[in-house]
């Protein structure tokens, strides 16, 4: 059916979601500049701006606090998200989340309403880490901080009232990337590692040349463009074969964490996302792959607008919380 006068988008297959495509229409039409014009400080208001009309109201949880974990090179800002449900006990699992925006931009604010969603829907307590940003503080800060906050989070799980053999990593787009190095260095540098992964929409690739950039790269937000400004950006002179850039070749996955692997069908990073499911696979790392066919990068970020993003996301987190479960 035709959307205010418009074809059904078809691509590769799929269908994009009638509400994400009268949305993408919307915003093609208010002309803003793109971020990738504006200076980073700017750029991350105008993000803030977006952000709080398409996450919505913050959905309930039953407790929120702000505190600090340890970074690479200092504490670094946090809030931690409790569910509303009581546990048998007080030691729920515990999701640290890293929030995405290209390592450039983003913070606890933008990710408030899904960090809520997922601690509602997981049963479990969810720390969001506002780890350090290029070009302020290029690669490798992020990666090593989200490290550092991991350790952290397992050394103090028992006071935020979490299970030390219950704390999981997530994070969507670049925070993927930083929840999955967390993971594969903590499996080589003798831990703690996590007992679980959950990405959604991960960069896995640096300067990635998939189908799936060749056929989204343009018109559903994450374009071209502004990749390679956030690459630039977080870049700098960074040896662009460091694992920690492109996780999707890292050697030593074995032991790993086992993985939920999240992707949107019209998503450039789509293809380095499953591919990424697919070496852990062959590693012979637990995975769990989910792509959504209808939705777009950055989901998470539309549960306010887009009934499909909000349920794609309550999904993940019922299925993180089974995840979870296993978990020691």
């Amino acid at each position: 059916m035709a959307l205010s006068g418009r074809p059904p988008v078809r691509v590769d297959g799929q269908t994009l979601d009638p509400g994400l495509q009268l949305s993408l229409a919307v915003f093609e039409r208010r002309s803003e500049p793109p971020l990738e014009a504006l200076p980073p400080a700017e750029a991350r208001e105008a993000l803030h701006r977006r952000l709080a009309v398409t996450n919505g109201s913050p959905p309930p949880v039953g407790a929120v606090r702000d505190l600090e974990v340890a970074g690479a090179a200092g504490p670094l800002g946090a809030r931690l998200y409790s569910p509303e449900e009581k546990p048998e006990d007080d030691h729920r699992p515990l999701i640290v989340f890293f929030h995405g925006g290209g390592f450039v931009l983003g913070d606890l604010e933008t990710h408030e309403a899904p960090c809520r969603l997922i601690c509602q829907h997981a049963g479990a307590q969810v720390l969001s880490v506002d780890y350090r940003l290029a070009p302020e503080h290029p690669f490798p800060a992020a990666v090593e901080d989200g490290r550092e906050a991991l350790r952290w989070a397992v050394g103090h799980a028992a006071e935020l009232g979490a299970n030390p053999g219950r704390v999981a990593v997530a994070g969507d787009s670049a925070g993927g990337n930083v929840a999955a190095v967390a993971a594969w260095e903590s499996a080589r540098d003798g831990g703690p590692t996590p007992a679980a992964q959950i990405l959604l929409y991960p960069a896995t690739e640096v300067n990635g040349t998939s189908r799936s950039r060749e056929l989204f790269g343009g018109g559903f937000l994450l374009d071209r463009g502004l990749l390679d400004w956030f690459t630039e950006l977080y870049l700098r002179d960074a040896d662009t074969n460091d694992p920690r850039l492109s996780i999707l070749h890292a050697g030593d996955l074995h032991r790993v964490a086992p993985a939920l692997v999240v992707t949107a069908g019209f998503d450039p990073l789509r293809d380095e996302g499953e591919a990424y499911a697919g070496a852990l696979r062959r590693a012979g790392v637990p995975v769990v792959a989910r792509r959504f066919p209808p939705l777009i990068h950055g989901f998470c970020n539309a549960i306010g607008t887009s009934r499909a993003c909000r349920e794609a996301l309550i999904e993940v987190s019922g299925a993180a919380r089974a995840l979870l479960e296993v978990a020691a």
